[in-house]
């Protein structure tokens, strides 16, 4: 049996960069990429809305923040070295009333510290540039783009095996052993050996680490993001992404427009409890997924303390006007809910402690032969190579790789 220098676990687009990078920097040793789908970048890399963020919400000075605006810089050079779309359209984040404004003028402060460049607009200057628009003023942030994550993924696939990287899709893990100096990856029907083991398993990165026997304090509880494609005669109805205001109380950043690169604009996301991790379909239900959820004390502080706002998620998730009147409230031109065309959800992996805080930085975890990515939250796409390279430099601390 073939035993790999190393291993990696998960083919979103942080597994793939991650990969690259890696033999990149080790081009003699035998490395691994493998998939439980049949294909690359078919969960949260290929369910999300092709933003390229710049980093305006993060808290200055953690990964988030660091990695993002780093990453944003790095991606916009990966598409123009290797021809694929990318347009950087700018951000308006807009207030629609006095609370929002004040929010609004806090978010600006948070980019000069992110060292984010923005223009405040008055409500006459939001106009002029995007008609279809209201509010009493906006911070327009140049620096956000939008591309497509997963022909960014697939190119970095093609660049790492055109290195002597392999990827083998279809292999869903069963269970990991480490037997003195190399890692038992138990697959169905085979078992792969290798030295060391990095995991990146996005929805199912708490599962891996405990499969590895990592006592972690932390679960996976996945948010469904659903999100609405606008009829075609709406395709033109705003040049920039916008954003409202968020509340700095709620982990989400409300329903948005956004073109996306194919030339139609979505609406979304919304954030609803899912109760399925891999769920996309309209109605979903996995017992284990739920049952796990169920007995893990940090899900039902969540719950308690969301309760209202989970309640007004679920409502507009299931009736259609009251999802419309969270974008109307910005755009008011979009009159019907005929204009929101169906869409395919993203569901967003969650870490959340036994405490119940919601982790929304990086969070790791390491055992004597593997390292795991057990948190990657948005911007987790735009930020894909800063992640490969600190966990490079992991890899490299951890294991002398």
């Amino acid at each position: 049996m073939k035993t790999y220098d190393l291993v990696l676990v998960g083919g979103g687009i942080v597994g793939v960069s991650t990969a690259l990078q890696l033999k990149r920097r080790n081009p003699d040793a035998a490395i691994l990429l493998i998939e439980k789908e049949a294909f690359l970048a078919q969960h949260q890399t290929g369910h999300n809305s092709g933003v390229v963020h710049a980093g305006v919400y993060y808290q200055p000075g953690s990964l988030k923040a660091d990695f993002c605006r780093r990453g944003a810089a790095q991606t916009i050079e990966f598409c123009r070295e290797h021809g694929l779309p990318f347009k950087q359209i700018g951000k308006l984040l807009v207030a629609t009333d006095a609370i929002e404004y004040e929010r609004m003028e806090a978010l600006e402060g948070r980019c000069s510290q992110n060292g984010i460049e923005t223009q405040r607009l008055s409500e006459r200057e939001l106009t002029g540039i995007e008609p279809a628009v209201v509010g009493v003023g906006a911070l327009l942030v140049s620096a956000t783009g939008i591309t497509d994550f997963k022909i960014i993924t697939a190119k970095m696939a093609e660049l790492f095996m055109a290195l002597g990287g392999e990827i083998k899709c279809g292999l869903e893990v069963k269970a990991l052993r480490e037997r003195g100096h190399t890692v038992h990856i138990e697959l169905a029907g085979t078992t792969i050996t290798a030295k060391y083991l990095v995991l990146c398993g996005g929805l199912m990165a708490d599962r891996l680490a405990r499969n590895m026997g990592i006592d972690i304090d932390f679960q996976i509880v996945p948010f469904r993001g659903e999100y609405y494609r606008l009829s075609p005669r709406h395709n033109s109805i705003v040049k920039h992404l916008v954003y409202p205001i968020p509340d700095p109380e709620l982990p989400f950043l409300g329903v948005h427009l956004t073109p996306t690169i194919q030339g139609f604009v979505t609406v979304g996301p919304n954030a609803v409890l899912g109760w399925k991790r891999e769920g996309y379909g309209r109605f979903n239900f996995d017992f284990r997924d739920t049952m796990e959820m169920l007995k893990f004390s940090g899900f039902w502080t969540v719950m308690r303390e969301n309760f209202l706002n989970g309640l007004s998620e679920f409502k507009d998730s299931v009736f259609k006007p009251g999802y419309l009147q969270r974008v109307r409230k910005y755009c008011p031109g979009l009159m019907s809910a005929s204009d929101l065309l169906p869409y395919p959800p993203g569901i967003r992996a969650q870490a959340v402690k036994r405490d119940g805080t919601l982790v929304h930085d990086f969070l790791f975890a390491e055992s004597d032969l593997s390292f795991h990515v057990c948190n990657a939250p948005s911007p987790a796409a735009t930020a894909a190579m800063p992640i490969g390279e600190y966990l490079c430099e992991k890899v490299a601390t951890r294991f002398g790789f």
